[in-house]
């Protein structure tokens, strides 16, 4: 009684399992799980328990590495249910006719902390989505903000290195933090989401996913637009102030975690409503700003949110580590209907999820049974490696072309033809409006509350950097909005002479 369902799982295991004979890896049955084989009571240990040894050399090989970002989340399992015809714009079968449902398999994660950070740290929210279609998996991974800290993944090693710890004090740096920032104007958008209340989301439940990128949908037709996703939750938008988010930190780290768990398992089903921007390439073309560009938004009086269907997650993982640790998501996996745009960070990302998830899981990764296209069959002349599960395609040839009914390729998948063109050269970006859309943001979606928080917020974290770091990040916020800059630069002001206040009281004691 008083117990939640995440806190009594194994209870409720215990419940529904009758009791079995144990076993080794391989499957023999095992007469003594508590003592070791040894020469007599008190003589040395024999290479010959295989048991021993069995459960030893698991053990040493138990975690794989970590994820360099967005190692902390949980997953669960769902469906999404098309509401609304968007065929015009798509062929993709995943949307092929109202009421069709496809299998989905969720990931939420915190992006800068480790494994063992809290749930409710202020860090963007990672929102990634793998749909089980007949035409193979589509992973659309995203974050729980539209926009986000860079628009060239040259940068992105850089920027992550600055949210990890100082390479000599393993500590985080705050100089390191807001150096980067500071010295990268285009950062002031998403880093003003990131401490205004959407930085400390109440749980996985109360925050909106975004796909982000700018991607291209082709109908039947061939016609091509370019496309935003979007997903509002329908629980509502809820968040945690700072206060709130460092007190829960203390009191449950696993918050967020425990929070989906126990929704789904009370079958209180979250969901979300999936929505789509669209934009023609006509007007790509002659749009004032670059479309592609990550850290910027597509407003929506110009292009409003069209509705397609709706996210429901109805069941929890069976185990953690088979489902949500081995989960991999990648931007690459796009089926027919759905192709990449020129986003630069989309297209860094579509060669760098893959090479992360080759070292993390292995070369067969995508044979793992989370990650198995279970409702399309693999052909292709892939073959061997470690943990190779599938068969190994059999007898079929391993090299193409071939004289032996090896697999074909179809000219009716090929992807819609575009033209572009330019000189080859490293364009510098950096100069590209910064400011405009973040001081929309700050001016017209926060009201006074949300801005007298979100100047706190930053303040409380910036006076942590040296002044002339400090004064070139104001400088950024200002050119946003000359009354944030200004509050940002009073509150670290009167923190500065509270601080010293208290420092002469110590030394006058």
């Amino acid at each position: 009684m008083g117990r939640d369902e995440a806190t009594n799982q194994l209870e409720n295991y215990k419940q529904q399992n009758r009791q079995e004979q144990l076993t080794t890896g391989h499957g023999a049955p095992i007469d003594d799980k508590l003592n070791s084989l040894s020469v007599g009571p008190r003589g040395p240990l024999l290479l010959q328990d295989h048991v021993l040894i069995d459960e030893m050399a698991h053990f040493d090989r138990e975690r794989i590495p970590e994820r360099v970002v967005h190692a902390k989340g949980a997953g669960a399992f769902g469906y999404f249910e098309v509401t609304h015809d968007i065929s015009k714009y798509c062929k993709a079968a995943v949307f092929d006719g109202v009421g069709k449902r496809t299998p989905i398999a969720v990931r939420f994660s915190t992006v800068g902390g480790e494994s063992g950070s809290a749930d409710t740290a202020r860090d963007p929210r990672g929102f990634a989505v793998k749909f089980y279609t007949e035409e193979g998996n589509w992973d659309l991974v995203g974050n729980n903000t539209p926009i986000f800290f860079i628009r060239d993944p040259l940068l992105f090693p850089s920027f992550i290195h600055t949210q990890k710890r100082n390479p000599v004090t393993h500590l985080k740096d705050p100089d390191a933090f807001w150096d980067f920032i500071s010295l990268m104007p285009m950062t002031t958008h998403q880093v003003s989401f990131l401490f205004s209340d959407r930085g400390t989301p109440n749980g996985y439940r109360f925050m909106n996913g975004y796909g982000s990128h700018t991607f291209k949908l082709v109908n039947a037709e061939g016609e091509p637009v370019y496309c935003k996703f979007h997903y509002k939750t329908d629980q509502g938008i809820k968040c945690f102030n700072r206060q709130e988010a460092d007190e829960m930190a203390k009191n449950d780290p696993d918050f967020a975690i425990r929070d989906l768990y126990n929704s789904i398992s009370t079958e209180n089903y979250p969901s979300w409503t999936m929505h789509i921007q669209v934009m023609t390439f006509e007007e790509a073309e002659k749009f004032e700003f670059n479309p592609f560009d990550l850290t910027k938004v597509w407003p929506h009086g110009q292009f409003p949110l069209i509705q397609v269907g709706k996210l429901v997650l109805n069941r929890n993982p069976t185990n953690y580590f088979s489902e949500v640790e081995q989960i991999a998501f990648s931007p690459a996996h796009l089926v027919p209907g759905i192709e990449p745009s020129p986003d630069k960070m989309l297209q860094g990302r579509l060669f760098s999820y893959n090479d992360t998830h080759r070292h993390r899981l292995g070369a067969n990764w995508d044979q793992i049974p989370v990650n198995c296209p279970y409702r399309a069959r693999v052909k292709n002349m892939q073959r061997d490696g470690p943990m190779n599960v599938s068969g190994n395609q059999h007898g079929a040839p391993n090299y193409f072309p071939n004289s032996f009914s090896g697999p074909t390729a179809d000219k009716k998948w090929a992807q819609k033809t575009i033209q572009t063109s330019g000189d080859v050269a490293r364009y510098n970006s950096a100069d590209e409006d910064n400011f405009t859309q973040c001081g929309i943001f700050y001016r017209d979606v926060l009201n006074e509350e949300e801005k007298e928080r979100l100047v706190d917020n930053i303040a409380s974290h910036l006076c942590n950097a040296q002044k002339f770091i400090q004064e070139r990040a104001i400088r950024n916020f200002g050119s946003a909005d000359k009354e944030y800059g200004q509050r940002i630069k009073e509150n670290i002001e009167r923190r500065t002479k509270l601080d010293d206040e208290n420092h002469n009281r110590k030394s006058n004691l």
